[in-house]
């Protein structure tokens, strides 16, 4: 019977490896992306300043949904580890 939770746990983590590498991959896609009024209403060499601000406040605002996301995610991380280990 160990046999069976031991290839469980590996086929499980094989899982989560290649979910991760799939999510890590979509997020390295999408991170280049602008929209197209604002590519179209900073097109052209006097506009450099502009374009420059546009694109910090793009990743201004890209950066506070994913640190959320981080941080519930090692919140619950840590509630879960910690129910575990007092299970053991």
């Amino acid at each position: 019977m160990r046999t069976n939770t031991k290839k469980n746990k590996t086929s499980n983590s094989k899982f989560q490896a290649v979910l991760f590498g799939i999510c890590v991959f979509l997020i390295g896609i999408s991170a280049n992306a602008q929209c197209a009024m604002c590519r179209a209403a900073l097109s052209g060499d006097s506009n450099i300043k502009k374009a420059e601000a546009v694109n910090d406040g793009i990743v201004y605002l890209m950066v506070i949904p994913y640190l959320l996301v981080v941080i519930i995610g090692y919140i619950i991380y840590r509630m879960y580890r910690s129910k575990k280990n007092k299970a053991v």
